[in-house]
Parts: C-alpha cells; sequence; structure tokens
C-alpha cells in the first residue's frame, strides 16, 4: 500500500460503491478481442483454445487484484463476455478456477460474487501477505537491474499522481505494479503466484476501503523499499515491505464502520 509522505497525502476518493464490472485494462482487453476476432473463438462449435481460456482467466485475476470487482455484488458471466468479446464458455471456467483459489464464491450460474470479507479471513490473508511478500522481496534484490528499478520508481511516481488526483482505479493498478515488480524479480513463481491469489482476495474489498477514506499514513513505505532495493539492503526492503502490509492491515481494520 502506498502510504503518505512526512504529511498525509490527499485521500482516493470515489463513490460508495465499486462497480461491479467494469473495463478491464486496456491491454488485457485487447489481447482476448484480439484472439477472438483472429477465430481463436469458434462460436459455431462452441469450442475455446487453451490460449484464450488463460488469457481470459488472466484478465479476471487482474480484474479482482486490482479491486475492479466489487464485493457482495453479483457478477455477470454474460456481462463479462460481452465486455471481452468472447463466449460465456471461458469466462464461466476462469471463474471456476479463480473460485477454487477462494476469490469468489459460485452459488449458482446466475449466483456468482465476490465474498464479503469477514474479520478472521482478513487476519488469514494478512498474516500469509506478511510472511511471503518481504521473502519474496528480498528474493528478488539480487535481480533486480537498473532498468527494473527505474520501473519500480515509476511506478510508484504512478501511484502518487493517482494519490493526488483522486484516482483510485489508477491508484489500484499502480500500487499492484510496484509490488508486482519487484516480487516478480524473485525466483520464486509458486511464492509470487500464491501473492496474487492473496492479492485477488482482498483486492476488491482494499478497493472500497480506498475509495472510501483514502489512506494517509506516516511514512511511505514505497520510497523506502526503492531506496533500500538501491543500495541492496535486504533488511532495509524486508521492513519496509512488512510496514507497508501493516499499514495497510491497519487502515482496513474498522469492520463495524465498513459494513462489508
Amino acid at each position: 500500500m502506498k502510504s503518505g509522505g512526512g504529511t498525509a497525502k490527499s485521500p482516493v476518493k470515489a463513490g460508495a460503491k465499486a462497480v461491479a464490472v467494469k473495463a478491464v485494462a486496456k491491454p488485457a482487453a485487447t489481447r482476448v478481442a484480439r484472439a477472438a476476432k483472429a477465430g481463436v473463438v469458434k462460436p459455431e462449435e462452441g469450442e475455446v483454445t487453451s490460449s484464450l481460456r488463460e488469457q481470459v482467466y488472466e484478465d479476471l485475476r487482474y480484474r479482482l487484484i486490482t479491486g475492479k470487482i466489487a464485493p457482495g455484488v453479483g457478477i455477470s458471466t454474460r456481462g463479462l463476455a460481452q465486455q471481452m468479446g468472447v463466449s460465456q464458455m471461458p469466462v464461466r471456467d476462469a471463474l471456476s478456477r479463480i473460485a477454487a483459489e477462494g476469490a469468489v464464491d459460485i452459488r449458482s450460474k446466475r449466483a456468482v460474487m465476490v465474498p464479503k470479507m469477514t474479520l478472521e479471513r482478513f487476519d488469514e490473508i494478512m498474516r500469509l501477505r506478511t510472511l511471503l511478500e518481504p521473502v519474496a522481496a528480498v528474493a528478488a534484490l539480487p535481480h533486480i537491474n537498473a532498468e527494473r528499478l527505474r520501473d519500480i520508481r515509476a511506478a510508484d511516481e504512478a501511484t502518487d499522481a493517482a494519490l493526488g488526483e483522486g484516482d483510485v482505479n489508477a491508484y489500484m493498478e499502480s500500487n499492484f505494479r510496484f509490488h508486482s515488480l519487484i516480487y516478480g524479480a524473485a525466483p520464486m513463481p509458486l511464492a509470487n503466484r500464491m501473492i496474487e491469489s492473496l492479492w485477488m482476495q482482498f483486492g476488491p474489498f482494499m478497493r472500497v476501503v480506498y475509495g472510501r477514506y483514502g489512506t494517509a499514513a506516516l511514512v511511505d513505505h514505497h520510497q523506502a523499499a526503492a531506496k533500500a532495493i538501491a543500495k541492496g539492503d535486504a533488511q532495509g526492503l524486508h521492513d519496509a515491505i512488512a510496514g507497508d502490509i501493516g499499514d495497510c492491515a491497519d487502515l482496513m481494520q474498522d469492520w463495524e464502520r465498513l459494513n462489508l
């Protein structure tokens, strides 16, 4: 989570409720649409290639991670399929896979939704994040070159800009990009996939919280992490990531007021 500097930054502002289904980031949506137009989807046979299935699955994961699907609101497979330019089959397949990861509940063909958060579930997610993410960051440190560090700093700057503009969607995307650029450099594909699964589960809830109450805090953990990477400071990087997760947990603990 991006925190404020020495003084609190402008809170991210958004409506009280996140829209259940919005367009995914343009590059991902474009890939799916192009695949459909290229004949990967065969409507007359109802066949879908494994490549398209994977693209739809990854797109839906990204929507959840960045909070574009709201908790407690029904997910329309038909609506998602129309947005992606595909049949409902790969969307249903992707939702089934995501349900197995605990990020959505499938009660029937027409009743699919992100489950509401509970204190117990949130506590477990944050404990696992605290275990996995600092370790992944430290493992990534020797593999982060100058180019990747520039990208990490650019993601941090984009997060600052989103905060200043009150753009919660841009904030969610740049915040995830910052973290994934760090963890993705680690030769730990299983850990990275587990981290993304955890982000899928708290992303929708986090989007609502940030939209309502902002993200002001006392320490800029993103900048601390970038500085630690530049210095090759493994302990500093570990502490910055752990502090970032701790701030996120603190912000999202007011369960009665949030009523989610």
